[in-house]
């Protein structure tokens, strides 16, 4: 835009003990049509850190020169993010994220690419399943569906872990159990199959279990009383029919309770560290542990993948055990993300206990500003329906309500015939669940948890707080945050704002790490260390594609760091009205 003049009022450096913000509607008569607040953070000799506050305000036309310059510039938004903007406009935008398990049922480019135009934008590997080289297959669709398509899928990979399994049955998807029928479970290695036998992957899985306990797969899946033991092994007789899954988990109930046993098997066994390997090899975006039972695990896998990857590939945590929810606050500090694994969860608490439990985690996730995944059985009968019960909706509406990051299909996606109805249904339930939340504004009932340690993250936290808040306050059309590493999109996504927020980077990784943040579209665009010449440039590549309009009103936050300046801007606020 073309300045007039700075009409604003400079204010000199003050102690950042007491800042006081002016800001004014008009000035002489004329009407503002942007208004800017800045906020600098100023290193002295002295090592004394000051706040220096403009604020201004500018009335102008749109560069030509800049226009020229943008024509020759791309603007990174995936093809549907901005198909739907265009058709819905900002406050269409969906904002609880959409994860899909690839399996056999949709590893297809042709599946892989409906899948990431219903809304999928991470797409998980269960590396408990299917063969390296089917992984990497599926990797390269996923990045070719990205590279030459226009789609922005990350990419997820979700390790094993030390468990009892049930180990692949040869079928190509599942087995059903009927009720009444007499199986056996045993240790012994054959290949092939047999009829009503199941291989288990641990030796000593049938060690301290007596005849009347009871046998669970997944969680629930099907249900077996144990009738006979016959050394290591176990004759079963099915009380609850369903479905055997490939690699489904074991475990087992006496009198209603978990019965505890402690094999002592490490958090990630040795098949999960070769995964985590061809992981960090093929460029994946985010690794989920499985069993997670300190923070010292995480920890470790952190400080290992920082030491072999080239870029940064987030863990996420997988709550799925009794011993992770009496560390939880400590596993989820140490970690980049969460992941409820209801199914696993269920089998070692009551039953009763998840709704309670997954509201919890929920609301710690947010309140350390950690994205959180609901996971397992959110729409378990599409597995074998193409329509899901109404429960299941009211599920997926109350996580929706919670403030999850992200809704995730399991088996509903990759086994089942209806993944694609499965993922439609996630994206219209929560459609309709975040208008409803939006209009009640349920977002300020957060009490803030101060996250910064050092004192410019204190500003930047506080300025992403009330940045949000502003945005709903003045009912702004969108917020856009100029960002390098995506922490400041992150806060601001932490408050849960009813304006859609636009993370507009130079950074490939944290276009993928964002795409687990609620409410966030992350767009790859070139940065400079001018802040001014970043929000004129992305706007003009925004109205070439007619995705914002004329009178738009956006909030505008930047964390850019001048990397040629030894006074650094750490962030600044702006409110511009599109012309």
């Amino acid at each position: 835009m073309t300045s007039v003049g700075d009409l604003g009022s400079k204010i000199t450096p003050i102690m950042v003990k007491d800042p006081i913000f002016y800001f004014k509607k008009g000035l002489f008569g004329v009407p503002i049509l942007r208004h800017e607040v800045w906020s600098t953070a100023r290193k002295f000799r002295s090592g004394e850190l000051r706040i220096g506050v403009q604020a201004v305000m500018q009335v102008g036309a749109e560069s030509a020169e800049i226009s020229r310059k943008n024509s020759k510039e791309a603007l990174g938004i995936d093809v549907v993010s901005e198909e739907e903007l265009r058709n819905k406009g900002f406050l269409g935008l969906r904002k609880t994220k959409l994860v899909c398990t690839i399996g056999p049922a949709c590893c297809s480019l042709d599946d892989l690419e409906k899948l990431a135009m219903g809304g999928m934008v991470v797409a998980r590997l269960n590396m408990c399943h299917n063969t390296r080289e089917w992984h990497q297959d599926v990797i390269r669709k996923i990045k070719m569906l990205n590279e030459e398509m226009g789609y922005c899928v990350s990419l997820m990979i979700d390790t094993e872990g030390s468990q009892i399994h049930v180990v692949d049955h040869c079928a190509p998807s599942s087995v059903k159990a009927e009720d009444g029928s007499i199986w056996y479970f045993t240790n012994e290695k054959f290949e092939g199959t047999r009829p009503f036998t199941v291989q288990a992957s641990y030796e000593g899985f049938s060690e301290g279990i007596d005849v009347g306990d009871e046998l669970v797969i997944d969680g629930g899946m099907a249900s077996f009383e144990v009738v006979e033991k016959v050394g290591n092994d176990l004759r079963c007789k099915c009380t609850d029919p369903g479905l055997l899954l490939p690699r489904a988990k074991l475990s087992f109930r006496r009198d209603g309770k978990l019965v505890g046993k402690n094999y002592e098997l490490p958090t990630l066994s040795t098949k999960d560290w070769s995964d985590i390997q061809f992981g960090i090899s093929e460029g994946i975006d985010f690794i989920a542990m499985s069993f997670v039972n300190s923070a010292d695990a995480v920890t470790h896998l952190k400080n290992y993948i920082s030491s072999q990857a080239s870029k940064s590939i987030k863990v996420l945590a997988k709550i799925e055990s009794l011993e992770s929810l009496h560390k939880l606050e400590e596993i989820v500090k140490a970690s980049d993300g969460i992941m409820i694994a209801r199914g696993d969860l269920g089998v070692e608490i009551p039953l009763e206990q998840i709704p309670a439990i997954q509201e919890k985690i929920t609301s710690l996730c947010r309140q350390l500003n950690k994205p959180v995944i609901v996971a397992s059985q959110l729409l378990e009968s599409m597995v074998e329906y193409p329509t899901p019960t109404r429960a299941e909706v009211a599920d997926v509406s109350e996580a929706v309500s919670q403030y999850a990051d992200a809704l995730m299909l399991s088996g509903e996606s990759a086994i089942g015939p209806y993944g694609l109805k499965a993922l439609s249904v996630l994206r219209m339930s929560s459609s309709r669940m975040e208008l409803c939340s939006g209009e009640e504004n349920k977002q300020n009932v957060l009490f803030q948890h101060n996250l910064g340690a050092s004192f410019p993250d204190q500003i930047a936290e506080q300025i992403c707080n009330c940045a949000a808040q502003m945005a709903n306050n003045l009912g702004l059309d969108a917020i856009f945050v100029y960002t390098r590493h995506g922490q400041m999109a992150s806060l601001i996504s932490r408050n849960r704002p009813n304006s859609p927020i636009f993370a507009f980077t130079n950074d490939s990784n944290t276009r993928m790490m964002l795409n687990l943040q609620w409410g966030v579209t992350a767009i790859l665009v070139d940065l400079s260390d001018d802040i001014e010449a970043n929000i004129q440039r992305s706007i003009e590549l925004m109205k070439t594609k007619v995705l914002i309009k004329e009178d738009d009103t956006v909030l505008v936050v930047s964390d850019i760091i001048p990397t040629s300046v030894t006074q650094t801007v750490f962030q600044s606020i702006q409110v511009k009205t599109i012309m």
